[in-house]
């Protein structure tokens, strides 16, 4: 028996004219028609002449032609260097660090000079991806720099491209270097630290002013827990000295009368109004006594034992925005932290200190809460433990600190540097620029943080608004059938006065949702001079 004849046969098996008729074989037969003939011969190539489209690199665009046709001459190509470029710069005015248009940040002024001075191709200069920009570091608005770091591709072959940068530049940013790295150099995943500076007048540390919504909590606390909350002789003095001099310049009926004032609405306000003319008197004296204030070695060193409970590593869950006690990104860890001596400066003769603090990497306002959690407790008389305690699982609120006295110092390389000089690489050392920075810091940063402070009084603004807090929102936690004593909040703050941090996580906080945006976004409002606050901020305490 044949082979043939052994093959399996099936019903259902497709005959010959049913392959012709399928799709596949019509497709090939469309291709065979265009070459061969009626014949089924190979057509012979057309005489005339076609004119093929001319070939071009791959990838390249298509050339530009102008209003008349004409072909428009495109700048030569150079090659592009993977590099990291040290800058510094002063935040006032822009809206953080990050390109986010329209919005005017660093980053826009950055690369619009890049691109005018010819560190950046025409091509590329619109899109900050094409050049694969990433920064160290992303500073909030009005967040000053003296070191911060952007790597990116850029033309580096003319010699003067740092000071053709510069001339670009506003006087607020500066290049300080711009170095070569190797292709797979991230500057934010391997940045091992970074060190910030928080500057802070030393007045912020009086203890809230009398008769105040947090005053009389923290009082009050003191006779149902005593032994918690330090007297604070200091600035009982102070306010001693201020109420001497209110007392002497106005009379009983009108020292009632400025405590009671509120501002009326803008289209009826008047300021040659003669109740707002002593109110503002009243304000001014007060702010006369705090250029004044000097603080004592004592409450320094309060403060100083109080910043130093958070070196290590903590859970910051209380110190940022949208974490949880369980959230593990939420620990942090922070290596170094100085306070300086006190040290007075400017016109106004403001006695100030300067914070610097080193961590590995930090969260959303965890500077600025760590600062105002800091400063709290020391002008409050709590126990440096608070700070402590703020690391558990109780949620409370902490209000975050103005962003004027913020600066980013430098971000720090030490793991990655050995790696870069094995690549025949220049290290990145921030200090090497150190008098530079210097010198930039106080002319554009430092002076104006200080002007600023003096015109707009943004630090007295913040702790008054933080002193008559309940008083302003009408925040109060009262007992009922349910909830009495301990199991009810009656402060937003109570965390500073003698009753501390609940342990229990059922105590009544109102769940901080409510509060929150008040806490969080309020205190920033309030940076205001004095005729701000009394015309156009009804919810802050006037006096």
């Amino acid at each position: 028996m044949s082979e043939e004849n052994l093959r399996p046969a099936y019903d259902d098996a497709e005959s010959e004219e049913a392959v012709k008729r399928g799709a596949q074989h019509k497709w090939t037969k469309a291709r065979k028609s265009d070459f061969d003939d009626a014949d089924g011969k190979k057509k012979k190539k057309d005489d005339g002449h076609v004119a093929k489209r001319p070939r071009t690199e791959w990838g390249a665009r298509p050339p530009q032609l102008d209003a008349e046709g004409k072909v428009i001459p495109t700048e030569p190509r150079l090659p592009k260097r993977k590099v990291v470029v040290m800058v510094g710069y002063c935040g006032t005015g822009y809206c953080g660090m990050q390109y986010n248009p329209p919005n005017p940040t660093i980053e826009a002024a950055l690369f619009k000079a890049f691109v005018e001075a010819g560190a950046i191709s025409k091509d590329n200069s619109n899109d900050l991806k094409k050049s694969g920009f990433m920064r160290a570091a992303r500073t909030d608005k009005g967040v000053h720099a003296g070191g911060n770091l952007v790597s990116l591709k850029m033309i580096i072959e003319d010699p003067q491209i740092k000071e053709k940068i510069n001339e670009k530049l506003p006087e607020g940013i500066r290049v300080w270097d711009i170095e070569r790295v190797n292709k797979a150099f991230d500057c934010r995943k391997l940045c091992s630290s970074r060190w910030y500076e928080y500057l802070l007048p030393t007045y912020s540390l009086i203890g809230p002013k009398p008769n105040s919504c947090l005053f009389n909590d923290i009082e009050e606390s003191k006779l149902e827990v005593p032994g918690v909350i330090e007297d604070d002789i200091e600035s009982k003095t102070f306010w001693e000295g201020v109420n001497k001099e209110l007392a002497e310049t106005f009379t009983n009926e009108e020292l009632e009368a400025i405590k009671n004032y509120f501002p009326p609405p803008r289209d009826e306000f008047e300021d040659s109004e003669e109740l707002y003319l002593k109110v503002k008197k009243y304000k001014q004296i007060e702010n006369a006594h705090r250029r004044k204030y000097r603080i004592s070695n004592e409450k320094l060193t309060k403060f100083r034992s109080t910043m130093e409970q958070y070196l290590g590593a903590h859970n910051f869950h209380n110190f940022t925005l949208g974490k949880d006690f369980k959230d593990p990104s939420a620990i942090r860890f922070i290596k170094a932290i100085k306070v300086s001596d006190p040290f007075v400066i400017g016109d106004a003769k403001t006695e100030w200190v300067s914070i610097k603090i080193h961590g590995q990497s930090f969260m959303l306002h965890q500077i600025r809460k760590m600062v105002s959690m800091a400063t709290l407790v020391t002008r409050c008389g709590s126990p440096t433990e608070r700070i402590t305690q703020a690391y558990g699982v109780q949620k409370i609120n902490i209000p975050k600190a103005p962003a004027l006295g913020l600066l980013l110092e430098a971000p720090v390389y030490e793991g990655y540097n050995a790696k870069l000089q094995e690549f025949g690489y220049k290290a990145i050392d921030f200090s090497n620029y150190q008098t530079e920075m210097d010198a930039f810091k106080m002319k554009h940063i430092y002076d104006k943080i200080y002007k600023e402070e003096v015109d707009e009084n943004i630090f007295n603004a913040f702790f008054s608004y933080i002193d008559s807090f309940n008083k302003v929102t009408g925040f109060q936690g009262e007992e009922t059938e349910t909830k009495k004593g301990a199991n009810v909040q009656k402060s937003i703050f109570e965390f500073l006065t003698a009753r501390g941090i609940p342990e229990d996580e059922t105590i009544e906080t109102k769940k901080n949702d409510d509060v929150k945006s008040e806490v969080e976004v309020n205190p920033d409002t309030t940076n205001t001079n004095v005729e701000e606050v009394v015309t156009e901020t009804p919810v802050a305490e006037v006096v």
